[in-house]
């Protein structure tokens, strides 16, 4: 899964960050289940990641939405 910069999300229009939202989204509970379960990850830094790509996307979008309110 891609991990974004906050200069990518905020080329992606609306529709691709909540594509992308959701698909990260997926892979976070797919590498927590992976975890839980016992296993090792392959990666161990890909959870952080995605979280912080997550927190990104979300950001971009409360923003989107607090500008076109004001």
């Amino acid at each position: 899964m891609a991990i974004f910069r906050a200069h990518e999300v905020r080329q992606l229009s609306d529709v691709e960050l909540a594509e992308q939202l959701s698909k990260l989204q997926l892979d976070l509970m797919q590498g927590r289940g992976k975890v839980s379960a016992g296993g090792a990850p392959e990666n161990p830094g890909h959870i952080r990641e995605v979280r912080r790509t997550i927190a990104r996307i979300m950001t971009e979008q409360n923003a989107r939405r607090a500008g076109k309110q004001a």
